[in-house]
């Protein structure tokens, strides 16, 4: 079971855009507003390194992860294996 985790914030266009994009493909995943939660924006900081949103976290089956960082389309359909 793949899991997917998104760092947003209540503001970022980008992060609403990715959220959309998901729910249409019928994708489930955990969503933290780290402008809400500092216990989240902390962990997001030592996960990539930055403080820029969104910020996707895809752990697949094998137990490898893809780290995102934007919306990006092209690397989440390939990361998710969808289209």
């Amino acid at each position: 079971m793949v899991r997917v985790k998104i760092y947003s914030t209540t503001t970022c266009p980008y992060c609403k855009m990715e959220r959309d994009y998901l729910d249409s493909k019928g994708i489930k995943y955990e969503n933290d507003y780290v402008d809400n939660d500092p216990a989240g924006a902390s962990e997001m900081l030592e996960k990539s390194g930055q403080m820029g949103v969104p910020f996707t976290i895809i752990q697949k089956e094998d137990g490898t992860e893809e780290k995102i960082l934007g919306f990006d389309k092209g690397r989440l359909n390939e990361a998710l294996g969808i289209s």
